[in-house]
């Protein structure tokens, strides 16, 4: 038996409705407090003394670093006179970019993050110039932190301005020509500034030269509507500002301000049941994505006297299929999920279709976003057994050339995936990617991770990650399952798996794993459960649910106390999908159902858990993950290890360095094969 740090239990109880609910471990949540920082040493203190006595976690991580040790490079794109990219080395912490004004062997660098922290724990967030190309903008993130500071440099010069925003959060950078910028942003919280309680979203102006204090505001004021996410933008050329509020990570208003006119801003949608987005102002009309009426989604068009919804007019037809839209040189690009697998189609602005696209093979595509005055568009294609390749795209003859190919040095011939159709609880179909090492036999024996995240409408597409990949080398099986409340299949698939229908997740997860096991992929005692943030959620749910089905649960940065998830930060906007416990008596019941904390019972056998969560965390605060990790260490049942791993400057996973990214890799997958009881591959490691 594993002896866990001591966790202090008080008498906090809350009331829900007809119900007392205690919360012992409510003094946890306080992140200042010196009593949560011992804890939080005690605990790493046990976890990482486990870690290290793993034989063959050191070969690991040095193959993990042998794997990430090539150079990656982002498409090239035009500013002014010059030609910009990012690169990585092969094991910087963080891309540096570089711009040449001539061949790319030239280039020099132009923004390296590397230099700005010791550590390597300050990135770069966005980076955006002018509409003359003389000046940019860029954010950068310390720690991993939501909040973002905002500098602004002479883009020919490299100089940097004295113009300075602090205390940004969860914001765009959208330039006015080349005046200022608007951002958005919340007035800072009251005690923690990474748990506390953000409210009310407001866009600014800044005008180059004046002082933050002087920022004009532009939206979220007094007599504004209110929103929790406010974002600003102006099309592309600077005619009109495009303004949208929303109160949940799932639909939005939408407003337009004519700038040549200064004309009062106009709302074009009547409420918030849908996502809708101005492309491009073009011919005297607005370009717009919407699902309003098309959950795939559609591209339509209005003019710009009357831009209200009920006269928008279909442009790209909704399909049987989720749209996405990206646009360059003067045309729209419409990418289509099928199957979760791209397909693209490429149309001018009135809507007529030009070409399909032909793609490099099966798998994800992204890119083909550039000015409508350039001539030349990328995109880059990848797959879960092929690393990410970059194509030269010409948009007048649709011709596609290979522009540069990854260097990754992992042999992509000796991987293998294949997607499946499995049936869940309630006979709904649902698509899962299956990775492995070809010639691999179906006997139940093989050390396997199980993905999935559904949730907030996002899409889980191929894409090779070379840490993933090394796990396939060291002999593992990696299955990616595609569940409802994601947006595989547009807004139905992404409601199918929100609220009260939550439980059809963890169902789709759950027959996932039992799909694994039937079809000898693997066995219960070779089966490990992974997922982030709300994937956390989700593991944290399926392993409380169905203990026995699994070996080794990982939640990652999980939201797992979801009586309480809407008091932290901005977690209030997270309501669409889970809905609140102040909500109704009948929400609330749901989801004490289901919440992690709330459903680990005394003497019952849980996997073998690694929580994994870091201390700069202020999208799903940490508290979360120690709380859960608190009642499995009291009630635990079993012999197996229940841990937590706690990152010390670092946040939810944006911006990571490198050399975290693979310390928490291999101590991961040190973790599975050590409770597994199966030994790397060695050749491999």
């Amino acid at each position: 038996m594993f002896r866990y740090p001591s966790t202090r239990q008080d008498e906090t109880v809350d009331t829900y409705f007809s119900s007392v609910v205690a919360d012992p471990y409510r003094w946890i949540e306080n992140d200042l407090s010196e009593e949560t920082a011992a804890w939080v040493d005690a605990q790493n203190d046990v976890t990482f003394g486990y870690l290290r006595a793993i034989p063959f976690r050191d070969a690991i991580r040095a193959r993990l670093e042998t794997a990430n040790n090539y150079v990656k490079e982002s498409p090239p794109f035009t500013r002014g006179e010059y030609t910009y990219f990012y690169r990585n080395d092969g094991l910087q912490d963080q891309a540096v970019v570089f711009r040449t004004k001539d061949v790319m062997e030239n280039a020099g660098v132009f923004l390296d993050p590397n230099s700005w922290s010791e550590a390597g724990t300050t990135s770069l967030d966005q980076m955006r110039f002018s509409a003359d190309d003389t000046f940019i903008a860029y954010s950068t993130s310390e720690g991993g932190s939501d909040w973002r500071t905002i500098y602004v440099m002479d883009a020919v010069s490299g100089v940097l301005l004295s113009d300075k925003i602090e205390n940004v959060k969860f914001s765009g950078i959208e330039w006015r020509g080349r005046e200022g910028f608007y951002y958005s942003t919340y007035d800072k919280p009251e005690g923690s500034e990474l748990s506390a309680r953000t409210e009310l979203h407001k866009l600014y102006f800044h005008r180059l030269g004046t002082s933050q204090a002087d920022d004009e505001l532009v939206f979220g004021g007094e007599g504004d509507p209110q929103y929790r996410y406010v974002g600003g933008y102006t099309t592309e050329d600077d005619r009109f500002l495009v303004i949208t509020g929303a109160n949940a990570t799932s639909g939005n208003m939408l407003y337009v301000q004519d700038l040549d006119k200064g004309t009062d801003r106009v709302c074009l949608t009547e409420d918030e049941s849908a996502d809708s987005d101005v492309f491009e102002h073009h011919d005297g009309k607005l370009i717009i994505y919407t699902n309003l009426d098309a959950p795939m989604g559609r591209m339509v068009a209005v003019d710009t006297a009357s831009p209200h919804q009920k006269n928008w007019t279909d442009l790209i037809p909704e399909t049987s299929h989720e749209l996405s839209v990206n646009k360059g040189a003067g045309y729209l690009f419409a990418s289509y999920l099928v199957d979760v697998q791209t397909q693209v189609k490429q149309y001018q602005f009135d809507g007529a279709f030009v070409r399909d696209v032909s793609l490099p093979g099966v798998g994800s595509v992204s890119g083909f976003g550039a000015r409508a005055k350039d001539k030349t568009l990328y995109f880059t294609f990848t797959n879960y057994t092929t690393a990410s390749d970059t194509y030269r795209f010409d948009p007048q003859t649709g011709e596609a050339k290979l522009y540069r190919r990854s260097a990754c040095a992992i042999d992509s011939t000796q991987l293998e995936s294949k997607q499946v159709f499995y049936t869940s609880k309630d006979g709904t179909k649902v698509p899962m990617m299956i990775c492995y090492r070809k010639g691999i036999a179906l006997d139940g024996s093989h050390p396997t991770l199980l993905y999935g995240y559904g949730g907030f409408n996002i899409s889980l597409e191929p894409s090779f990650n070379p840490n993933v990949a090394s796990w396939i080398e060291m002999g593992g099986v990696y299955a990616v399952a595609n569940l409802r409340g994601g947006g595989e299949y547009g807004k139905a698939w992404h409601d199918a798996g929100t609220q009260q229908q939550k439980q059809n997740v963890f169902d789709d997860f759950i027959a996932a794993a039992e799909y694994l096991i039937d079809e000898k992929y693997t066995c219960s005692e070779k089966l490990g459960i992974r997922g982030g943030s709300n994937g956390g959620l989700l593991v944290g749910a399926c392993m409380t649910q169905r203990p026995e089905l699994f070996k080794v649960a990982l939640p990652a940065v999980g939201v797992l106390d979801m009586l309480r998830y809407h008091t932290f930060t901005s977690g209030e906007g997270w309501a669409y999908d889970y809905g609140t416990s102040a909500q109704s008596e009948a929400m609330f019941n749901y989801l004490l159902g289901y919440s992690p904390v709330h459903n680990v019972k005394a003497g019952v056998t849980y996997p073998s858990t690694l929580v994994t969560t870091a201390d700069h965390d202020d999208r799903v605060v940490p508290a979360h993950s120690y709380k859960f990790i608190a009642e499995l260490q009291a009630k635990h049942g079993g012999d197996n290890p229940v841990l937590i791993r706690i990152d010390v400057n670092a946040g939810h996973g944006a911006g990571m360095p490198t050399h975290k990214v693979m310390d928490l890799n291999a101590d991961v997958y040190a973790f599975c094969f050590d409770q597994m009881g199966v030994i790397p591959i060695e050749n491999q490691c």
